[in-house]
């Protein structure tokens, strides 16, 4: 009877996990094909029928010529730079500001909060012509900071976070308060460490964000020495006329600092008891 019921379980259980792999390989394979064209040998036809998924002679030369032909070292400090930058005055910024909202009870709180909420709704290209235009005027075009200024918080931060302060038991509020702890101290260590999860979220997202954003750093810089990777990714193919082996070898340099600081970070998003504040 239990080996009967071991089956049953290995069956249903392994059509699940067959199931989930097959769409995990559906969900990978654009990114498998790209590795594979940026290895291929400049004698292998890309558009043969049928495909070729695997490279017949492997090579690293069209990553080294890409290196070596474009100024991809200084796309890379500049995306680490602006990114890293947004990623620390992001969270900053948005815990500031999720705090008093989460934990603090003054006239027009909700209010103030839904009207953050709202402004999620709105799309970046209808804001994009008033940033600009003050973007100028301040002189931020062609800077780090003016790449920075639009994402230096977020409402999706604020809401994030909001909702993570609100899950802080307040007998840890109550004992730092009666410790002698300033308000500031209370945000700083107590809070912020009890929301280290949701922090870490928060940073993945907006990492990934800022690191592949196209749009904003095209308008507001036009300087080859300020592009970041997504726009000096988008000027090889003006500049390689179409070689999609060099094409493929400088995006796949763009995707993989992502995918390393995702996998460096993933075990800080599960909530613990420590995370939540909660210790035996």
């Amino acid at each position: 009877m239990k080996s009967q019921n071991s089956l049953t379980l290995v069956w249903r259980y392994g059509w699940t996990y067959a199931l989930l792999g097959a769409i995990a390989l559906l969900m990978l394979f654009p990114l498998l094909w790209l590795i594979s064209t940026s290895l291929k040998s400049p004698w292998e036809n890309l558009f043969q029928y049928p495909p070729q998924f695997l490279p017949a002679a492997p090579t690293l030369q069209n990553y080294l010529e890409v290196w070596q032909t474009t100024p991809f070292g200084r796309y890379l400090f500049n995306s680490v730079l602006v990114s890293g930058l947004t990623v620390v005055l992001n969270l900053i910024c948005c815990a500031l500001a999720a705090y008093p909202l989460a934990r603090l009870t003054f006239r027009g709180r909700d209010l103030i909060f839904t009207t953050i909420v709202t402004t999620i709704l709105i799309p970046f290209q209808i804001v994009m012509i008033p940033l600009y235009i003050l973007t100028v005027q301040l002189g931020l075009r062609n800077t780090y900071l003016g790449m920075i200024f639009p994402a230096i918080a977020s409402a999706f931060g604020i809401f994030l976070l909001r909702q993570a302060f609100q899950g802080v038991p307040k007998e840890l509020e109550e004992a730092a308060r009666i410790d002698g702890c300033s308000e500031l101290g209370l945000w700083w260590h107590v809070m912020l460490p009890s929301v280290r999860p949701a922090l870490v979220t928060l940073a993945i997202f907006v990492f990934i964000g800022s690191w592949s954003d196209f749009l904003w750093p095209l308008i507001v810089v036009d300087q080859p020495e300020f592009y970041t990777l997504p726009v000096g990714v988008a000027k090889l193919e003006g500049i390689f006329s179409g070689n999609w082996r060099l094409i493929a070898a400088g995006s796949v340099i763009s995707i993989a600092p992502i995918l390393l600081f995702f996998l460096i970070m993933q075990r800080y998003i599960v909530p613990t008891e420590a995370g939540s504040g909660l210790k035996g």
